[in-house]
C-alpha cells in the first residue's frame, strides 16, 4: 500500500473542503429539498448573450484566444469600468481575462504574496481567500467584522491588524455571505490606513452591479491614491447570470497584471473562446438585463429580510449581493446544528455562518437568488421549524 501522504503537498492537505458544498451535496442526495445554499442566479443567461455564443460556434470560432483575452473584450471591459466607475485602464497592459473571477483571485495571490507575507482578510467572507493565501505561501490575518457595524470593515480594526509583515488587504464588498457594502466614506478611511502602511489591495467586485436602495458601488481604486495600489477582480457570473460560462477578469497596475498574465499563460493559457464572444455582447448590450435582474433580486431581498425579522431571527438589511445573514443565536443552536436539523427535518438547505469564518458562528447564510415561489415555500418551512423548536423548548421547561 502506497503512503500517499508523504507525496502530497502539506499546504494543500492542511486546507479543509468548502463548508458551502457540504450542505449542497447533502441536498442533492435527498428528495423534496429546497436549497438556498448556493449563489447561483435562477435567471438564465439572457438570450442575446447566449445567441452570440452560439453564433460564434456556428461560425467555427473555436480557436485559442490571445493569453490576455480577445482585444474586443479587453476594450469592452475597460470601457465598462470607465462608464460605470470613472476608472480608466489600458486594455493592452492593465487588463486580463481569466477563467472566472476565482482564477483572477488565485493569480493575484500568487503574484503578490511570498512566504512570510501577511494578507489581511475581513470575515465573514467567501471561502476561497484564506486557502488561496495559504497555497501562495502567505499567512491569513482575519479581521472579524460585526453585525452591529453592518459587517463593514472599520479603519480602526484594520489599523490594529497591521504588522511589519502585512502586504495585502482583501476587500470583498459587496460581501458574500453578509450582503454588506462599503460606502465611499468607509473606503476613504480604509484608503488612508492602506496608504500610510504602504499596503496593496485586492478588491473583489464580482457583486458590484447588485447594490440596492439607490446606492451605487464605489471601487476603492477610484479613491485618491488607490488606483496604483489596487487589483480589481470582477466577472460575468453574477451580474449577467453567466456562472457556467466561467469568465472573469482583473484590472490593475501594468507590472502586476503582466506577472499575473505570465502565470495565466503557463497554467491556463487562455479563457474559453465561446464565453468571450458572449461576454462582449453582454458588456455592449446587457445593461437592461442587469437592471431587470437587480430589480427582481431587490424584491426578493425585502421579502426575505422582512420574513426573517418577523420570525424573530434578527437580520440587518443587506444592501448588496444576493444573500442575507440572519442571526440564529436565539434558537440556542450552533450554526452547524441549525443547518443540519433544518435540512433533515424540513428539507431546506442553508449554509452555516462559520463556513465563512469563526465570527460567522451564530448566523446562517441564505441566498435569495432563487425564484419567488421557491423562497416562499422555504420561508414557510423555516417558520415551521422555528415554531417546533420553540414548542420543544417550552415543553422541556414545563417538564
Amino acid at each position: 500500500m502506497i503512503d500517499y501522504g508523504k507525496y502530497l503537498n502539506r499546504s494543500i492537505q492542511s486546507i479543509s473542503p468548502s463548508g458551502i458544498r457540504k450542505f449542497f451535496d447533502i441536498a442533492n442526495e435527498m428528495d423534496n429539498v429546497i436549497s438556498l445554499s448556493i449563489g447561483e442566479p435562477d435567471c438564465q443567461t439572457p438570450w442575446h448573450i447566449r445567441d452570440e455564443g452560439i453564433r460564434s460556434l456556428e461560425k467555427g470560432k473555436t480557436w485559442y484566444s490571445p493569453n490576455r483575452g480577445f482585444s474586443d473584450l479587453l476594450k469592452e471591459i475597460t470601457t465598462y469600468y470607465e462608464r460605470r466607475f470613472s476608472l480608466t485602464y489600458d486594455p493592452n497592459k492593465q487588463t486580463l481575462v481569466t477563467v472566472g473571477g476565482s482564477e483572477a483571485i488565485d493569480l493575484a495571490f500568487r503574484t503578490l504574496v511570498q512566504e512570510g507575507d501577511e494578507v489581511i482578510i475581513p470575515q465573514p467572507a467567501f471561502v476561497c481567500y484564506n486557502p488561496l493565501c495559504v497555497m501562495a505561501g502567505g499567512t491569513p490575518v482575519n479581521i472579524n467584522t460585526k453585525n452591529e457595524d453592518k459587517f463593514r470593515l472599520r479603519a480602526c480594526d484594520l489599523e490594529a491588524a497591521i504588522t511589519p509583515r502585512s502586504k495585502l488587504l482583501v476587500l470583498p464588498f459587496p460581501n458574500n455571505p453578509t450582503g454588506a457594502i462599503m460606502e465611499k466614506e468607509d473606503l476613504e478611511e480604509i484608503a488612508d490606513v492602506v496608504k500610510r502602511h504602504d499596503l496593496l489591495v485586492l478588491s473583489d467586485e464580482i457583486y458590484c452591479e447588485l447594490t440596492y436602495g439607490g446606492r451605487n458601488h464605489t471601487s476603492i481604486a477610484s479613491i485618491d491614491g488607490m488606483y496604483e495600489r489596487t487589483v480589481v477582480i470582477n466577472g460575468f457570473s453574477k451580474s449577467y447570470a453567466m456562472t457556467g460560462w466561467r469568465l472573469g477578469y482583473a484590472l490593475g497596475p501594468a507590472p502586476i497584471i503582466s506577472e499575473m498574465t505570465k502565470l495565466h499563460q503557463y497554467g491556463i493559457m487562455s479563457a474559453p473562446t465561446t464565453a468571450q464572444y458572449a461576454a462582449i455582447e453582454a458588456l455592449r448590450h446587457g445593461d437592461a438585463d442587469v437592471s431587470r435582474m437587480r430589480d427582481e433580486y431587490d424584491m426578493r431581498r425585502r421579502l426575505v429580510v422582512d420574513s426573517f425579522n418577523a420570525m424573530g431571527l434578527s437580520c440587518f438589511e443587506p444592501l448588496g449581493a444576493f444573500y442575507v445573514f440572519p442571526c440564529i443565536k436565539s434558537t440556542g443552536l450552533t450554526s452547524e446544528e441549525f443547518c443540519t436539523r433544518l435540512i433533515m427535518e424540513k428539507h431546506v438547505a442553508v449554509v452555516p455562518g462559520n463556513a465563512f469564518g469563526e465570527c460567522g458562528e451564530g448566523f446562517v447564510r441564505v441566498s435569495y437568488s432563487y425564484s419567488l415561489k421557491h423562497l416562499q415555500v422555504a420561508l414557510n418551512r423555516i417558520k415551521e421549524f422555528l415554531g417546533e423548536l420553540q414548542n420543544g423548548s417550552n415543553s422541556e421547561s414545563a417538564g
